[in-house]
């Protein structure tokens, strides 16, 4: 990009997100998530040598290496780590073949690294969801049965609300073959509650996550008050007496005071064990948040994304919080 180009490019964001935080939360975080697929924007924002720099607190790096080696940090914090290799949305069965390789290279990484309780966290459009359901179905076999010789864990992300029926159907298939499979579910959908009930009567290991795609409204809830609401109800759910004698796991994953807040506040009133549930957490986000609950007692788990593919992420975590789209720009007006 040129030099001349650079200073319009600043001034047009700089321009786009005052005004939208000002006049339009909801809108700058939909302007944000169509950016996230967006060729063009691709090309734009990650030619900007000052994004990968900045990109690197949401990441942990393009290596295998660099997320090991951030793990190690946290875990040294006394915090847990799932680890993400980044990609989604793969085309050609070589490509999901691929994928499903690198992530086998992850796992027995993990066990040659003595990382305590770290597990991988894998998204199924990565491993050829849009292909055909037993090519993912067959990824996903080989990598459980590898994580269970290795004594571990893998949790499908949960991605457009266009596959939520065929993710949580793979999900269902693997369960009854494999008790290391985990599932995320997102608050903001209204189907939500129904699928926690299922879940909870299976036992399941769940990530609870407010949710960070563009949806219609009358798919998913349009204002965060409800989507918050939602968050609670679905938390305390699962935190309740019949859920954990079901054996239900589960992660709070949220940066939001407010939420976490609530679940302490229910999990104190029903005085339940800190160990019988976990917040979990984005790398490099919210750092004096995660090392104040490990102060305080409670488990913290930390997602660790890696990969060259992190440009998606990277513009999704910019949509999830207005404090991290102005970490970015600040940083772009810095040079």
């Amino acid at each position: 990009m040129s030099k001349k180009r650079i200073p319009l490019f600043l001034l047009f964001v700089t321009a786009v997100a005052w005004t939208l935080t000002q006049y339009g939360a909801r809108w700058l975080r939909l302007l944000l998530i169509y950016l996230s697929h967006a060729n063009w924007a691709r090309q734009l924002i990650s030619s900007l040598p000052i994004t990968q720099q900045v990109a690197g607190r949401f990441v942990a790096g393009e290596t295998m290496d660099d997320a090991i080696d951030a793990a190690h940090a946290l875990t040294v914090k006394g915090m847990h780590v799932t680890m993400d290799l980044l990609g989604e949305h793969v085309s050609t069965a070589d490509e999901a073949i691929a994928a499903r390789g690198e992530i086998a290279r992850l796992l027995e990484r993990i066990a040659a690294s003595g990382l305590p309780d770290t597990n991988v966290s894998v998204k199924l459009s990565q491993l050829g969801l849009h292909i055909s359901e037993e090519l993912v179905l067959e990824n996903m076999r080989i990598l459980l049965t590898l994580a269970q010789e290795l004594n571990n864990k893998i949790r499908i992300d949960m991605e457009e609300s266009e596959v939520t029926d065929v993710t949580l159907r793979v999900y269902h298939t693997l369960r009854q073959e494999f008790p290391n499979v985990g599932i995320v579910i997102q608050a903001y959908l209204r189907r939500s509650e129904a699928d926690i009930q299922q879940l909870i009567e299976e036992g399941a290991w769940v990530r609870l996550c407010k949710g960070a795609y563009a949806e219609p409204p009358e798919v998913a809830f349009p204002d965060k008050e409800d989507t918050d609401t939602n968050f609670v109800r679905l938390t305390e759910m699962m935190l309740s007496e019949h859920a954990r004698e079901k054996g239900v796991y589960l992660g709070i994953a949220t940066h939001d005071d407010d939420m976490i807040e609530a679940a302490l506040a229910y999990a104190q009133s029903q005085a339940i064990d800190p160990r019988a549930f976990e917040f979990q957490m984005l790398h490099g986000i919210r750092r004096d948040l995660q090392e104040s609950l490990v102060a305080r007692g409670y488990q913290v788990r930390v997602y660790v994304p890696y990969g060259t593919a992190w440009y998606p992420y990277f513009v999704r975590r910019l949509a999830e919080r207005p404090a991290n789209l102005w970490f970015f720009v600040s940083n772009l007006l810095r040079k």
